[in-house]
């Protein structure tokens, strides 16, 4: 048990469970081929439970009046582009937090070192974010090597959440990326763009989560726009 949960350290509960059902995949091939005898040391309710899978998740979509309240109603204007880096850019926080002015190329980010293993990654963000980024890394004198938001994620959840309670609700930096994508493919964009620009994710399952479940108006409303 101390060996599992150990090479299983901060990693996702799903990453977990995998690691878990190889590990007693292989001790029951072990039993069944080469020594009927054997425990399975995977085999106990207290390591079933650990590794279960978790269960599934209600994700918060979040409107864009909402979202937009939510923006406006920030005036400090670092946490503001924080924000918007997230509800419009769909970046995740922590690459948020590794932006580096260096990074800054008018409407594209450059990414060093992403969560998907290549090598950078671009972020497109909307012109008018490109222009209050420009000026806050100005007025503030931001050297290239140096972060633009030069604090760590406890702080950074602590700015997002103090956002939603503006407006009363719970929010977090994923929120806000999620509703970059819903935005995007409940306004028309092709899911393919969705999943490849803005959230940069390798395959459209991973997207498809993303967006949430369509309610019975929301689909009517897209099939009589789709045949009017």
């Amino acid at each position: 048990m101390t060996f599992l949960i150990k090479v299983t350290e901060s990693q996702k509960q799903s990453t977990k469970k995998l690691k878990f059902s190889l590990l007693r995949s292989f001790f029951s091939f072990i039993k069944d081929s080469v020594d009927p005898t054997l425990t399975n040391p995977c085999d106990t309710p207290i390591l079933r439970k650990i590794f279960k899978t978790a269960k599934g998740q209600a994700w918060t979509i979040l409107d864009r009046d909402v979202v937009d309240e939510i923006i406006f109603k920030t005036y400090n204007s670092r946490n503001r582009l924080m924000l918007e880096l997230l509800a419009r850019g769909g970046m995740r926080i922590g690459e948020v937090l590794k932006l580096k002015a260096k990074n800054v190329h008018g409407r594209k980010l450059i990414l060093s070192d992403p969560k998907s293993g290549n090598q950078t990654e671009i972020v497109y963000i909307p012109k008018k974010i490109a222009d209050r980024l420009r000026d806050y890394i100005s007025s503030v004198k931001i050297e290239d090597s140096n972060s633009v938001f030069p604090f760590g994620y406890t702080r950074a959840r602590e700015i997002v959440q103090n956002a939603g309670k503006m407006i009363n609700i719970k929010l977090t930096p994923h929120d806000l990326r999620r509703h970059a994508a819903t935005y995007a493919s409940r306004s028309g964009v092709p899911i393919e763009i969705v999943s490849k620009i803005i959230l940069r994710h390798a395959n459209l399952s991973t997207t498809q989560r993303y967006l949430g479940k369509v309610s019975d108006t929301e689909a009517i409303h897209w099939i009589d726009n789709l045949y009017r």
